[in-house]
Formats: C-alpha cells, structure tokens, sequence
C-alpha cells in the first residue's frame, strides 16, 4: 500500500500543502487558524499519514543544497539558468549542484543514494514532471521547481515559466510587417512544452494569403544544416514554394539555416530571412547578425531559486511569465521580388 503524502493531506483537507507543511512542522501560530490546524492534524491521523524526517529536515534547510536538473549542458541557455540560480542560493548560504538528465528530458535518475537525504529540493528547467519521478522518489515529499514546463501538468510545488508566445507572436509578427507570406518554422526535434508553445504562438499568429512548412532538426548546427538543406531544394510545387521567411526555434537552428542558405548560394537577407529565440552569443557571432528573441535565462535560475527557498519556508510562489523582448538585427529584411 502506497504510503500517503502530505499531498495527499491537503487535498483531503482542503487546503494548500504549504498549509500542511507548516501544521506538521508546529510553525502554524500566526500564520493558520488553530481550528485549521486541528483540522490538518486530524486528517494527518486518519489517513495514517507519517512525515518523512529526512524530508522535514530538508525543509528546515539542513543541508542547504539544491539539484539543478537540464537536459543538455552544451545550451548557453542552461549556463545562464544556473548561474542565475546559484548567485541567489549563495545569498542565502546555498549551494546548487549542476546534474545534466542523462536521457535530455527523458526520465532523470537519481544521482544520489538517496536524494531526498542530500538535497533540500530540486530545480528543473525544461523537463516534463515526470521525467523527475527517479529522483524524488515514492513520496514526493522533496520540493520540485519547474523551470519553462508545463504549469498545466501538475505535481511541481511551484512553476517559474517565460512569455514564449509572446516572443514567438512579437518575431512571426515582425516578418509579417516586413511583407512575408511565405514561412518555414525549423522546428526542435525534441518533444517538449516549450517548442510546443512556440509552434502553436506561430501558428495562430500566420493569417489568410500565408503558408507555413515545418521541419524538425536535432538541436545542432550540423543537423539544423542538413534539414534545412532538404527544405530549401523541395521547393517544386505550390505547397513547397520555397519560403522567404525562416522561423527557427532558437539560435542554433538559426545558425544551421544561415549556414544551408549561403551553400545553395542564397543571400541573406535579400533572399531569404532567418529569425532564432533565446538571444545566444551565436546571434552576434554570425553575419549578418540574427533576429532574435531575447529570454532573460538568468532571471529564470534566480526566480526558480527564490521559489524554492519559498516553498521551503512554507510560502505560496506565484508569478506572471517573465517578459521577453524582440531583437531586431540584419539576419530579417522584406522579400525581395524573384
């Protein structure tokens, strides 16, 4: 029989897990009713709840040390996250211990004995809920941060997310002005919230009078090259005209697509315009410089940081999507006639 969480506490009690964490722990006076509390214990009892002393000890920041799980370590986006992250765990006398998910955003296993003996929670930036399941375990009971996933999924003890539709919307919208009808969107391969978002913010943003092709690549520059190689030389019919407008998933792509248009002898951007996401060195390391949409991966580690000290202290975390920003450089132009 599976053991009940203090999850499960809340929801038979009707109240926040914050509410429950601190009626368990006696921090309640001042801060909870003494009739919700009574109620809380009660319901504690009848379900035959029992807490976790390594993961109470945890919350009382024992051994002030937080997992930052990532799906890759060669993205710049993830570098940023974690140093964010870390320079706000140092002002409060945490450290943060890097751990790359040896599966990408498959399931990530536990780098530890016993992680919920080591950690006081866990950071997670672009993963699934689920795919973190080997690393806390049966109980749940460690304090998880979800970092640009899925608020929707559930199961995450607070959610730190980025305005991507937004950023996709202010970038589609861009090329739209500039006169471009004609997309292809070099999607990720990788099967992920945060690609869908854009995907969809794409989508709906392209009205009547435009076409859109997607295809997918592997995140790197060798792979975006090749599939969009393959893209630009189907071009022998109506439906695969070939696009004046490239909409790329993030700078690595953008990068692979500005290398495959200048060998198939297009000039950028008077033949063809190129646009990435997230704002990398790799935007200003090309000519021309890339379009972009520039995400403050910084100020995601450090909010996912203050989030999680949160929950631990018992606190509620709640927060809008951070704001992106367009930037507009050389690699985007209009069309010019053909």
């Amino acid at each position: 029989m599976t053991r009940p969480t203090s999850r499960d506490v809340a929801h038979a009690a009707g109240v926040s897990q914050a509410t429950v964490s601190l009626v368990l722990a006696g921090k309640w006076r001042g801060r909870v009713s003494e009739r919700t509390a009574t109620h809380v214990r009660e319901t504690a009892d009848a379900l035959g709840y029992r807490p976790n002393l390594a993961a109470r000890n945890l919350r009382l920041g024992s051994t002030r040390t937080a997992l930052l799980v990532v799906p890759a370590l060669t993205n710049e986006f993830f570098a940023r996250v974690y140093t964010g992250a870390a320079k706000v765990a140092a002002g409060h006398g945490f450290g943060v211990v890097l751990y790359l998910s040896p599966d990408g955003t498959g399931p990530a296993r536990d780098p530890f004995a016993s992680a919920r003996t080591a950690l006081d929670g866990i950071i997670a930036s672009s993963m699934a809920t689920d795919a973190l399941e080997g690393i806390r375990g049966e109980d749940q009971d460690l304090p998880l941060v979800m970092l640009d996933s899925d608020p929707t999924a559930g199961g995450a003890s607070a959610y730190v997310n980025i305005a991507l539709a937004d950023g996709m919307t202010a970038v589609t919208t861009h090329l739209l002005d500039q006169g471009h009808r004609h997309f292809l969107h070099l999607a990720s391969a990788v099967d992920s919230w945060t690609f869908d978002i854009r995907a969809a913010a794409l989508a709906r943003t392209l009205g009547p009078g435009t076409t859109l092709r997607t295809v997918r690549a592997p995140l790197t520059i060798t792979d975006a090259c090749a599939a969009m190689e393959r893209a630009l030389a189907d071009h022998t019919g109506p439906a695969t005209a070939r696009p004046t407008a490239v909409v790329c998933d993030d700078d690595i792509l953008a990068v692979g697509a500005c290398k495959a248009a200048r060998r198939l002898g297009l000039a950028l951007p008077e033949d063809l315009s190129v646009t990435g996401f997230d704002d990398m060195a790799l935007a200003t390391a090309v000519e021309p410089e890339l379009t972009t949409v520039r995400i403050p991966a910084e100020r995601v580690g450090e909010d996912g940081m203050r989030a999680l000290l949160a929950v631990l202290e018992g606190h509620a975390w709640t927060a809008p999507p951070l704001p992106v920003e367009l930037v507009v450089r050389g690699s985007t132009a209009p069309p010019t006639a053909r």
